[in-house]
């Protein structure tokens, strides 16, 4: 009679082992996409909180500028400007402009204007700084969107 061969009992071991740890490998990596880094503002509060209370009014001028007036008792840190026209859309933030943005923001009461944006449409959205783990991170009020025209 002959005699069958198979997997030596080692090389099944070693198998096993490494699909247990690729098996892991995939588990940690899915399990850390649930779980984003916390910013928080204002004492520990969630940033995403702080974005309900933002208050702001803008206005769009034939020339291109925006004017940004904080009317809430939220620091509004940048504010993320897309236009879009028949050739796509571009997204900038203000304070890269270069133009009269205040570096810190801008904080309750205060406005600034800020040029040049032109398109068919024209929207802001605010973008608030916290804190994070490592250090200062900005967040961006997604459901805050302001159309301006």
């Amino acid at each position: 009679m002959k005699k069958r061969k198979g997997v030596s009992p080692i090389i099944a071991t070693v198998l096993l082992i490494g699909m247990v740890v690729a098996l892991a490998l995939i588990v940690f990596v899915w399990m850390r996409s649930f779980t984003q880094e916390t910013i928080t503002k204002f004492d520990g509060e969630n940033i995403e909180l702080a974005c309900e209370d933002v208050q702001f009014q803008a206005t769009y001028s034939t020339n291109g500028n925006i004017s940004v007036s904080n009317i809430g008792n939220v620091p509004i840190y940048d504010m993320r400007v897309t236009t879009s026209d028949a050739g796509g859309y571009e997204s900038e933030k203000m304070s890269e402009t270069g133009d009269d943005w205040p570096s810190t923001g801008l904080n309750p009461g205060d406005a600034s204007e800020v040029g040049t944006f032109f398109g068919n449409e024209v929207s802001v959205i605010p973008i608030l700084l916290g804190n994070s783990e490592n250090g200062k991170r900005t967040f961006a009020c997604e459901g805050q969107e302001y159309e301006l025209i």
